[in-house]
């Protein structure tokens, strides 16, 4: 069962170690390249700061974001902004985040996200703890997949796993070395293969931050995933 609260809570606490790491860059910094691709720190701070009041948006029933559009817009009109700028955003949109967490709700509810996407509200806080945590490692600061918590990690890759199953254009994989834990994801055709490695280059694999050289497979050759 999915603890809404305990997400908060690590929302929180990921949130904070966030903000430290931000806090200790100067405006040259922020306006260096992230590690992904086109996006200066930046835009990624802006992003996760717009994500924020995009899933408030989500939990009040409201639509995700205007548009498409919209949304890039925001970003690259934010991301130029100087660090101080940055940072009082980041901390007032989390707590936005937090205050409409904190409201009495059916946490049972289903919710939609972009794309028609849709999931329990109680997931809600853990979509919004992938987004810090992730773009944390983004960030290119000294905080590395290997740094993230073991929980979140064997979760990520769980919810990675459920988020490629199915689909046509993966190949059926077992997922082995997350925690002991052993995964099957990827659609029904094709030629089956094995995925191992320790869990963080599996999580980098899956979410596209790792090539996936560091990870064993048997069966045939790693499979390319598609984009999220």
């Amino acid at each position: 069962m999915i603890d809404h609260a305990h997400d908060l809570d690590s929302v929180r606490e990921a949130t904070d170690r966030l903000l430290s790491a931000a806090a200790a860059l100067d405006n040259a910094a922020v306006a260096a390249p992230s590690r992904l691709p086109g996006w200066s720190r930046g835009h990624l701070l802006a992003h996760v700061a717009r994500n924020a009041d995009a899933l408030v948006n989500v939990l009040a029933g409201r639509p995700m974001y205007e548009s498409g559009e919209a949304r890039d817009a925001d970003i690259a009109r934010d991301a130029a902004r100087p660090l101080d700028v940055h940072l009082a955003d980041l901390r007032e949109s989390a707590a936005r985040f937090q205050a409409e967490g904190a409201r009495p709700a059916d946490w049972s509810r289903t919710v939609e996200l972009r794309n028609g996407v849709k999931d329990s509200a109680a997931r809600i806080p853990f979509r919004r703890l992938i987004e810090v945590e992730l773009h944390h490692v983004d960030l290119g600061v000294g905080y590395e997949l290997e740094s993230l918590p073991d929980e979140f990690v064997r979760r990520e890759i769980q919810f990675l796993a459920d988020r490629f199953s199915g689909n046509p254009t993966v190949p059926p994989v077992t997922l082995t070395g997350n925690n002991g834990h052993t995964l099957r994801t990827g659609g029904d055709t094709g030629t089956p293969v094995t995925v191992g490695g320790p869990p963080w280059d599996l999580l980098g694999w899956l979410a596209g931050r790792r090539d996936g050289a560091a990870l064993e497979v048997s069966g045939g050759s790693l499979p390319a995933l598609p984009p999220l």
